[in-house]
């Protein structure tokens, strides 16, 4: 049996902002159906987190945490839910407030939770053998395990390589407690770098594709950590992520109008509710575009916005829902007031929402500029809608192009950063919608794809069993 410990800095049902917070969720019980793992969760104790979660909490111990100078008192609880144990760290000075990151503060904060979990190891009832943690939040974790606890093996998930921890160097004497010696495993580029300490210390380093583990060694995507990921390239592995077919499920969907499996006029019923709901022409044979995101440049929205009045000349609608940068809300809301019956922005998140967007749509915009993983196109893909894609991370090894002469591939997908290639690839994808000769093998493929957690937590569980065995 293998004892390992999650650390993340969020996680579905409890805290999200993002797509880390879905794999935290529902990784663990794929790895658990493995009866060689015992899969357990640390987090911290935010604010928001809902009352019925709260009052379900039971106390294990408290904590006494250093901080540099100082000692910082914390509460370790525990909850079970759905199988899992979650352990959280309430400390109401660093997660007593609303919201989960953008404080000046966030530095200190998750050095502070990082060196937590490292303190809570000896009063949790499992002998950890591996510390799984995830993206710069809980990079030190990893670091600090190497320092103090060499018996415990460490792998470390990079999710966003975009987003690293960085401090000034006296973070270094004002918060970690570790030797002079160990400055250089934390040091990149004349700072204190999150990210860095943890590529730096861990056993094992992966991320959520193949294809983003390959660009994230090449200095257009690395973000400034090409060097250290190309010294460490031996343990690098690419595992892609996968989604809870359970939660996202059209089956049994309680949030869309009408449920289904693959029925195309079930998604039609779904499609003609939601052109009601957002005054859109009610026709269940226009084609249906939707993006949901944040509405930002790395998402590729820069491509779509140039491109956007031109494609709207055609016979489609297109729904965008999400917020962002407030030029990219200001634009799409010009369009929709532009086009009122042919496109709707909703500056808005609203899970049910997005799902009837999933269940309505026939075709799933996602042409961002990277992606380590994504989960949306998954999601899409699920609920029979089809993805068209920029060929990046996750994107690529997810959605394969569609060959009306082989009949092979689940969606449409081009290649560079050009708003151009976009607008050609939606065009031959609506010309593919109204040819049914080549329009069904494609929705028969896309029928067939599946992305549960199953194949990637045998692949995570290998990676376990190679650092155990060590």
């Amino acid at each position: 049996m293998k004892n390992i410990l999650f650390a993340a800095s969020e996680c579905t049902p409890f805290i999200k902002t993002g797509g880390l917070a879905d794999v935290i969720g529902s990784l663990p019980q794929a790895l658990n159906t493995d009866r060689t793992n015992e899969v357990r969760v640390i987090l911290p104790l935010y604010e928001g987190m809902d009352d019925s979660f709260k009052d379900s909490l039971t106390f294990v111990s408290d904590i006494t945490v250093p901080v540099g100078w100082r000692s910082q008192q914390a509460s370790l609880l525990s909850l079970q839910h759905e199988g899992i144990t979650f352990y959280f760290v309430q400390n109401d000075f660093y997660f007593g407030r609303y919201g989960t990151y953008g404080y000046f503060d966030d530095g200190e904060r998750f050095v502070f939770f990082s060196r937590a979990v490292i303190e809570a190891l000896p009063l949790i009832d499992m002998d950890v053998d591996i510390l799984h943690a995830h993206d710069w939040q809980t990079g030190m974790a990893v670091a600090f395990a190497n320092i103090m606890r060499p018996d415990i093996r460490t792998v470390f998930t990079i999710h966003n390589i975009q987003h690293q921890g960085w401090m000034t160097h006296e973070a270094f004497g004002d918060l970690m407690n570790i030797g002079p010696e160990h400055f250089a495993g934390l040091e990149w580029q004349g700072m204190i770098n999150c990210m860095k300490a943890a590529l730096f210390h861990a056993d094992k380093i992966t991320t959520v594709s193949p294809t983003y583990a390959e660009e994230i060694k090449q200095p257009y995507y690395s973000e400034g950590l090409d060097s250290i990921l190309n010294e460490r390239s031996g343990d690098l592995i690419g595992i892609i992520n996968g989604i809870n077919a359970d939660e996202y499920n059209p089956v049994t969907d309680p949030y869309i109008f009408s449920q289904y499996k693959t029925s195309r006029l079930k998604k039609k019923e779904n499609k003609l509710f939601l052109q009601r709901e957002l005054c859109l022409t009610e026709d269940p044979d226009i084609p249906m575009y939707v993006a949901v995101s944040r509405l930002v440049e790395q998402k590729g929205f820069h491509l779509l916005e140039r491109i956007l009045e031109d494609f709207l000349q055609e016979n489609v609608q297109v729904v965008i829902l999400g917020t962002g940068d407030y030029s990219f809300e200001q634009s799409f809301a010009y369009f929709a007031s532009r086009y009122p019956k042919k496109m709707a922005t909703l500056l808005k998140f609203s899970e049910a929402t997005a799902r009837q967007l999933y269940a309505a749509s026939d075709f799933f915009i996602m042409p961002s500029k990277f992606e380590p993983c994504g989960l949306s196109q998954l999601i899409a893909l699920q609920y029979k809608s089809i993805p068209i894609v920029r060929e990046t991370g996750g994107l690529r090894d997810t959605v394969q192009p569609f060959n009306e002469i082989t009949g092979e591939g689940n969606g449409f997908s081009f290649a560079n950063y050009n708003a151009h290639e976009l607008l050609y690839t939606l065009r031959y994808s609506l010309l593919t919608y109204s040819r049914p000769d080549i329009y069904k093998p494609l929705i028969k493929n896309v029928n067939k794809s599946q992305f549960s957690w199953k194949d990637s937590a045998k692949l995570y569980t290998g990676v376990y069993k190679e650092l155990v065995s060590r």
